[in-house]
């Protein structure tokens, strides 16, 4: 299968740079699937799990991500997050904490940017704990 170049940065790390055979990101209106020679295009991610295989690797590789922006062009794929973490770098408990945190914050009622950030909290939290789930099922 044909590969392409796959860099994968987090605000605070550099994540993966190599060659990838596909790669799926959460964006807005749904997944977006790359594979190599892909049209050229720009997409806002959204906190979700971005899915990765790598050549001579048998299982892909899940993580979470927080929001971002992927860059598609010429057989080059940028993903630019605020944050990316591998299952085993995710704390169930402090992700649970977040949820229910993010989950009053949406009850209460405040203006919609209060809203909207409680909305991408649970996000966050809900991704954590279903990428550290999948993770410790392997």
């Amino acid at each position: 299968m044909k590969t392409f170049s796959f860099h994968l940065y987090g605000a605070d790390r550099l994540f993966y740079e190599g060659e990838c055979l596909s790669v799926i990101v959460p964006a807005v209106d749904g997944q977006y699937g790359v594979l190599a020679d892909h049209a050229n295009l720009i997409t806002a991610i959204v906190p979700g799990e971005l899915t990765f295989t790598l050549p001579n690797v048998s299982q892909p590789q899940t993580v979470a991500v927080a929001g971002g922006i992927m860059k598609v062009e010429d057989n080059d794929v940028l993903v630019l997050v605020e944050s990316v973490l591998r299952p085993e770098e995710i704390d169930a408990d402090r992700a649970r904490k977040e949820e229910a945190a993010a989950r009053e914050a949406l009850l209460q009622k405040r203006g919609r940017v209060e809203y909207r950030s409680a909305q991408a909290q649970l996000a966050r939290a809900v991704t954590k704990l279903k990428v550290r789930r999948r993770g410790s099922s392997k």
